[in-house]
């Protein structure tokens, strides 16, 4: 199964709170241990089970790939030190005013677009945390890069009012194909509804089966026995089809 749907709070915008990487998932203590083993499982990576300076909001303040993960500033010495329990990537705490990374980076292990607000030496730090060429650049005209979009070490979902020329800045950068899509029955903000990595995909839990056709297809999760009609692929989360809670 490639493609997962589920809900964190209540709330079909699972991005928000949550961050995965080809080699870890971060999902909030306030989530229950059952439901984010669960979501690693899915997904084949190791857990992470914090906070970010007590906020329930990881997936708005960190940005992560294989290499390294960016922290805000104002990240607790104990949230630190469970990242570290289990990721031995870099660690770069960010210490500007600016805080949401997962909002403002879009990476792979490949490459990222960054807000373009940003400073030289901040998108110099972002560089050498994550390992790679880091870029200013847009999407949908609009500088908030890793709430627009998705990306794996196989594709980028994006923001249907994508231009041709971020499309092809992305493609450059990340070095994997470029598709767009909305998530959650209709929003354009896919970062905010979608998490996942080579593995697998989760998706918020309004996401559509057309939605759901598109993120499996643009990601590579579908193998080529599997490529018929319908949705087979699909699982939603038994927590969140009976309470749509957690």
């Amino acid at each position: 199964m490639a493609v997962y749907l589920t809900s964190l709070f209540g709330s079909a915008s699972i991005g928000v709170y949550s961050q995965a990487t080809e080699e870890i998932l971060i999902v909030p203590t306030y989530i229950t241990l059952k439901k984010a083993e669960r979501m690693s499982k899915w997904l084949k990576v190791k857990l992470i089970h914090t906070t970010i300076g007590g906020s329930i909001l990881a997936g708005s303040l960190i940005r992560a790939n294989s290499n390294g993960i960016l922290l805000p500033h104002f990240v607790k010495e104990e949230e630190v030190e469970a990242i570290k329990a289990v990721f031995d990537g870099n660690i770069a705490i960010m210490e500007t005013k600016r805080t949401a990374y997962g909002n403002m980076v879009l990476a792979n292990d490949y490459g990222a677009i960054v807000d373009p607000r940003l400073k030289p030496f901040e998108i110099a730090k972002i560089s050498d945390a994550l390992g790679v060429e880091a870029v200013p650049g847009e999407i949908a005209k609009l500088p908030y890069v890793g709430s627009l979009a998705m990306a794996t070490n196989k594709g980028v979902l994006a923001h249907p009012m994508l231009t041709d020329s971020e499309r092809k800045l992305i493609e450059d950068v990340l070095k994997v194909p470029v598709e767009v899509t909305t998530v959650n029955c209709g929003i354009p903000y896919v970062g905010t509804g979608l998490i996942g990595n080579t593995n697998a995909v989760i998706a918020g839990s309004l996401t559509t089966g057309p939605e759901m056709f598109i993120i499996e297809h643009a990601l590579g999760l579908v193998k080529e026995d599997e490529r018929v009609e319908g949705f087979q692929s699909n699982r939603r989360d038994p927590e969140t089809q009976s309470s749509n809670i957690l």
